[in-house]
């Protein structure tokens, strides 16, 4: 099975591979992960005056903090997976790497902030189930 995990460095990401640890009997080893961790763009005025090797620096630095802890994770865990960082809106990143990717299954951690409905799931869920068709895994 493909499988995708957004992942971010919350305390969000780390119930969602505590769940992934505890149920390994059907999202183990066997299985294709992908780790897709989407960088918030840098303003565009502020980007068009920062040199081009600086702005790569930073968007590799930030998706470092997040992919390191998780790639000891799966070590440990013997599982082993591709990780790929996208700059721009979680949500719609998400989704489209969802559909585009043809997965099998889509992973979210989750938490409710904001309005009412996103008290249920939160804002970048709620928009990833509004644009694609993936099986989703909300862990909350």
């Amino acid at each position: 099975m493909k499988i995708l995990a957004a992942v971010d460095g919350s305390p969000y990401t780390k119930r969602m591979l505590a769940y992934l640890a505890a149920h390994d009997e059907w999202l183990g080893a066997q299985h294709e992960y992908t780790l897709l961790h989407a960088v918030p763009a840098v303003p565009p005025r502020a980007a068009a005056v920062v040199e081009r090797e600086t702005l790569k620096s930073y968007y590799d630095d930030m998706a470092e903090k997040v992919f390191k802890p998780i790639r000891t994770f799966f070590v440990r865990q013997g599982l082993t997976a591709k990780y790929v960082t996208k700059i721009g809106p979680a949500a719609e990143i998400i989704a489209e790497a969802a559909q585009k990717g043809k997965y099998d299954l889509l992973i979210l951690g989750s938490h409710g902030h904001g309005t009412l409905t996103n008290l249920v799931m939160g804002s970048v869920a709620t928009k990833v189930l509004a644009n694609c068709d993936t099986p989703t895994l909300l862990i909350r």
